[in-house]
């Protein structure tokens, strides 16, 4: 199985680390005796030859070989091999994309006809992987057709079964696609392994699979039907007992591995149906809810996870959900625990259904406050940033009595602006805790930034003296001195007249890089537009600024009102930036400062639909102009009205920008709106 490797000049190919020299070594680990030895190998041949999912000539070269290892039974986890060939021959994307991904795709499907002889193997988790190989990789639908259909009539394990439903429906979805009669066959087969007589797993298989490529023959009460199977497929796995938990090897593999769900199969079947219902939101939310109800702790565990797909792509139907979610911290189980605790921290003021049972746990597990890590510093524990970041009032005494500890996690300051007036009780000591921070800290960036921000959310000007003392005495050198000084400048900007004493601190950073925000805080001041004006028009013209300094100058144009009219021609060339919000900001501010209306909602319109991002400012600007912002308010009532959020990002990110954006729009269409003249 190693003819020829030798012959191969290995140092002179690469992978992702350097040269490929260390490969023939890897491929012969994958055929060793020893079990840590193949795992190993596996891991270099992920983390090396097919790093992240890219290839290399190093790649294409290891193609025969592994072939060769697929089809000797001597070789132990050949599963494994087959996987890795099946990922190499189907990559599409990454930076080894273009001519290397067609060659390796190419390489593999000249072997396809091991995948063939994999099929009938007799190792289940090699029949396994190989099913969707005879998919991807053979090319005549009647053959592929065929040998589905004959090793469905043969095949009695369940796992494998499941695989070949899998790759039924994707040769069903790619065929009906182009039109092929023979997707008919796949889809009519496909609504009879949904039936009985068929196991429960196969059957979500085939439903998850009909959804995808055809809906319409899915059953009316589809709901009813996935969570019966559900709890029979649990019913089933409990009576034949718990997986082994083994630790196995420690490597990436390895670690990888136990990452997993503790049933990722169930995992995978029931994200594929949620993935293939798409936008049917009600019949997703029914499901959803199913699932958290079951009486199988795993089922439930998958069913958290799953849920955050949902709520950060969907704007309806989280309350139930969420409401069972929070059910589940009460549960002995700690996956379960730690699914429910993360997805609910991501969903912010959507996690307020579960209020209750998360300041349960903060007030009476105060180990869970804290988060302290191995490595970094201590954070917020899951429990009280969930509970926090919904805004309820409740966190603020567990807040401050964290507060008052020996140790204050660093992130503590950010959820203190997502409390509103409900955290004023802890300016006091938020104050105290600024006031200790060392201006010549090295770390100054992590302790000082969230104290700042917080204090700015509560305008809390008794704070002028412990914010001056920073930025009056960071060294040049400091590293973060200058977010440091952004945060500072922000919270003067917030006291407002009540930080005249730093008026000459503002003046002095006018010349920096720090000038916009210090104008901004030094107009909010003092009141004088002409002290500021300058700076501001050299900002927005300046070209060496960058997009970020120009869309933030020209922002605060805006807010002068008349007293930026000399800034009006600058203001024009911006909405003709290749950069969105350059040209929104630049919009925005001609249409508060001189209701040039007819010249600005063009653009403004073209932003809204080409980039989704700048949508918060447009619609911040018509909320500030109250009742002259009125020929927008049609894009504000589609958005509100749309049940899609457009920007999905994991963490919650992408989420809580899409809840600001829709609270903006609801304030523009029915808050009193004013202009910002000052």
């Amino acid at each position: 199985m190693f003819r020829g490797i030798d012959e191969v000049d290995w140092a002179s190919l690469r992978h992702a680390h350097g040269s490929a020299e260390d490969v023939p070594g890897l491929l012969r680990g994958l055929a060793s005796a020893d079990p840590a030895e193949r795992e190993t190998a596996l891991d270099g041949m992920y983390g090396a030859v097919h790093h992240q999912g890219d290839v290399y000539d190093s790649t294409l070269a290891c193609v025969p070989f592994l072939l060769a290892l697929a089809v000797r039974e001597e070789v132990r986890d050949r599963a494994g091999v087959v996987e890795l060939l099946v990922s190499i021959g189907g990559i599409e994307g990454g930076s080894g994309a273009g001519e290397l991904a067609a060659r390796a795709r190419a390489a593999v499907r000249a072997g396809a006809e091991v995948f063939v002889r994999l099929s009938g193997d007799a190792d289940a988790g090699v029949r396994r992987a190989a099913a969707g190989a005879l998919v991807r990789f053979l090319d005549r639908p009647a053959r592929v057709l065929a040998l589905l259909r004959e090793r469905i009539g043969v095949e009695r394990d369940d796992g494998v079964l499941i695989a070949l439903a899998e790759a039924l429906g994707v040769f069903a979805q790619r065929y009906r696609t182009a039109g092929d009669a023979h997707a008919d066959e796949a889809v009519r087969l496909l609504a009879e392994l949904s039936g009985p007589p068929y196991g429960p797993g196969l059957r979500l298989a085939a439903l998850g699979r009909l959804a995808a490529c055809a809906p319409e023959r899915l059953p009316a009460d589809l709901v009813p039907v996935v969570v019966r199977l559900l709890r029979d497929r649990s019913g089933q796995r409990a009576r034949s007992g718990p997986a082994s938990d083994c630790p196995g090897t420690d490597t990436l593999a390895g670690r990888l591995r136990r990452l997993r769900p503790s049933d990722e199969e169930g995992s995978q079947l029931l994200r594929t149906l949620h993935s293939a219902l798409g936008g049917r939101v009600a019949d997703r939310v029914a499901l959803l809810c199913g699932q958290l109800t079951s009486p199988d702790t795993l089922d439930r565990c998958n069913a958290v996870w799953m849920s955050a797909g949902l709520f950060r792509e969907w704007r309806a139907g989280h309350e139930e959900p969420v409401t069972l979610i929070g059910n589940q911290l009460g549960e002995e189980e700690d996956r379960l625990h730690d699914a429910a605790v993360a997805v609910l921290v991501e969903l912010f003021e959507l996690a307020r259904p579960a209020a209750d049972p998360l300041h349960t746990l903060v007030a009476y597990r105060p180990e869970l406050r804290i988060r302290h890590r191995e490595r970094g510093a201590p954070t917020l524990g899951g429990p009280l940033k969930a509970l926090a970041r919904t805004g309820d009032a409740r966190a603020t005494p567990v807040l401050a009595e964290v507060l008052a500890g020996p140790v204050v996690p660093h992130d503590l300051g950010l959820v203190v602006p997502l409390l509103g007036r409900a955290a004023a009780p802890l300016a006091p000591a938020l104050r105290r805790r600024l006031a200790q921070v060392p201006p010549d800290e090295p770390g100054i960036r992590d302790r000082a930034v969230p104290l700042l921000s917080a204090l700015t959310a509560l305008d809390d000007a008794e704070s002028l003296p412990a914010v001056l003392r920073l930025l009056r005495g960071m060294p040049e050198e400091l590293p973060g001195r200058d977010a440091v000084t952004g945060a500072a400048v922000r919270a003067l900007g917030a006291f407002g007249g009540a930080a005249r004493e730093a008026i000459p601190d503002l003046r002095g950073l006018l010349e920096t890089g720090c000038a916009v925000a210090a104008a901004d805080a030094l107009w909010s001041v003092t009141g004088d537009a002409d002290a500021v004006l300058s700076v501001l028009l050299r900002e927005s013209g300046d070209p060496a600024s960058g997009p970020h300094r120009r869309a933030a100058a020209a922002d605060v144009l805006g807010r002068l009102g008349p007293a930026a009219r000399p800034g009006l021609p600058g203001l024009r060339r911006m909405t003709g930036s290749g950069d969105a919000s350059e040209r929104v900001a630049a919009a925005c501010a001609l249409w508060r400062t001189a209701d040039e209306s007819d010249e600005v909602l063009p653009v403004l319109r073209s932003a809204w639909a080409e980039h989704p991002r700048t949508r918060t400012t447009i619609a911040g600007c018509v909320a500030d102009l109250g009742p002259a912002g009125a020929p927008l308010h049609d894009l504000l009532r589609a958005e509100l009205a749309s049940p899609r959020r457009h920007v999905v990002a994991p963490g919650g990110h992408g989420l809580h920008a899409d809840l600001r954006l829709l609270r903006v729009c609801r304030e523009a269409l029915t808050g009193p709106g004013r202009r910002t003249t000052r």
